[in-house]
């Protein structure tokens, strides 16, 4: 029993976290201190954008027109696949009500939160599906009103293809703006007046700083850092195919880890043989990112059992996670720990990224040990009500009162012993000892 290192990372995801900490929070007091006109100097400093904030519908359908129609089915494809996965996911948390005790009911409601700021970013790519797998998701749920925002592509306005994105999946206000300066805009509520309750979408580091610092005042989607894949592989799998789907993921960044882990030594030397020739084969933006991954951030991890991969799998727990191998059940049992998992060489990390259905907002950097992914549940809260009849106030208000007063809680006890002289006049009841100090 052993599990080796054929390669491994030379650096790890957590980089350069105090340079990004010192700017977010500088940039997030200018603008806490003033507005929209910080916002908009940021704007012109950062993205060289000087024009309208709020997309008009005028210019939202001018925009829009440049799409091909080929491009706008792809889109609704998607925006319809990533929908009906978030109906069906919130079809499975429901209103209900029970009786815990005669008299005494309880329930919850299932009730979306009222704002969501949605970003998808535009950078080095432009984001197309984040704009719906956000969007659709908190449409899904019944959000009121969705505010969505992404930068000035490359010197212009929005992307075209992501702006029909954000209108085909439901956005209600939609802005150019990019970076910090966009995630505090929907956090404060500049230029739409409606502060955002949840915050979503993934961004570089920057905006993933800024939405872990407004945590609190803003719920968020997840913590998020460099995309991550983790391809656990048998010597069943192709070897061609792991390659390139830890290739396909690594071209998010040069700080993106690529990991595979495998009980085949001889699929393991095949697969470290090829991906730097696949790499070598990009287009020179994808290139230079997914050779940094591999490089600096990439792991080969032998293992003599499946049961040792699992294991090393979970204590990974990967953003994405697919599994190329036998006996696909018994990993889909197993595995305990990913943001989400594709199982069998059919199905693969972009599919899911893309338009297959489930969200592609995942948990890195382990988080994915105590949390999921984007998924409608964010944007609902699920309220608990409860009412009850005189008697049954009557016999809960002895035990809350009793265990108010060993706690040292008088005044809550109190509150018990008022109900019980109202409602029970005359009757003696054990309330505890008073708490005298």
């Amino acid at each position: 029993m052993a599990v080796t290192y054929l390669k491994r990372a030379s650096k790890t995801p957590e980089t350069e976290s105090a340079t990004a900490q010192h700017v977010v929070n500088e940039m997030l007091a200018e603008i806490l201190q003033h507005g929209e006109e910080a916002v908009r100097s940021y704007a012109l400093k950062l993205d060289k954008w000087s024009g309208a904030i709020i997309m008009t519908e005028a210019e939202i359908r001018r925009t829009i027109e440049k799409v091909p129609a080929g491009v706008k089915k792809d889109i609704d494809f998607g925006v319809k696949q990533v929908h009906d996965f978030a109906l069906a996911q919130k079809d499975s948390i429901k209103d209900f009500s029970v009786e815990l005790y005669p008299g005494v009911t309880a329930g919850q409601r299932v009730i979306p939160v009222n704002v969501v700021g949605c970003y998808a970013p535009a950078g080095r790519y432009a984001h197309i599906a984040s704009a719906y797998m956000t969007v659709a998701t908190a449409k899904a749920a019944g959000v009121k009103s969705i505010v969505a925002c992404s930068s000035p592509f490359r010197g212009g306005g929005m992307h075209p293809y992501l702006l029909y994105a954000f209108r085909a999946a439901g956005a209600d206000i939609i802005m150019t703006l990019g970076g910090v300066q966009a995630i505090a805009s929907m956090a404060y509520g500049l230029f739409t007046g409606r502060e955002a309750d949840v915050l979503v979408g993934p961004g570089n580091k920057f905006v993933a700083e800024a939405k872990r610092v407004l945590f609190g005042k803003v719920g968020i989607d997840v913590f998020a850092g460099p995309s991550e894949i983790l391809v656990l592989a048998d010597e069943t799998a192709d070897p061609e195919i792991v390659a390139c789907d830890l290739v396909g993921q690594g071209e998010h960044g040069v700080e993106s880890p690529v990991w595979l882990i495998t009980t085949s030594r001889p699929l393991a030397d095949k697969v470290m043989r090829r991906v730097p020739e696949l790499i070598d084969k990009l287009p020179p933006l994808a290139k230079e990112a997914a050779s940094g991954g591999w490089r600096d951030y990439g792991e080969v991890i032998l293992c003599d059992t499946r049961e040792e991969a699992a294991a090393k799998s979970d204590e990974y727990a990967p953003e994405h996670l697919e599994v190329q191998a036998a006996d696909l059940d018994w990993w889909l049992e197993k595995l305990t720990a990913y943001g989400s998992l594709f199982l069998g060489e059919e199905s693969t990390v972009a599919y899911g990224d893309k338009c297959s259905g489930p969200n592609h907002v995942l948990p890195t950097r382990r988080a994915a040990k105590y949390s999921g992914g984007l998924s409608v549940h964010k944007f609902v809260k699920t309220l608990t009500w409860q009412r009850m009849t005189k008697d049954a106030a009557v016999h809960i208000g002895g035990v809350a009162a009793r265990i108010s007063r060993l706690e040292g809680m008088e005044a809550h006890a109190r509150t018990a012993d008022a109900r019980l002289a109202k409602y029970a006049p005359g009757q003696s009841f054990d309330l505890g000892t008073p708490v005298k100090e």
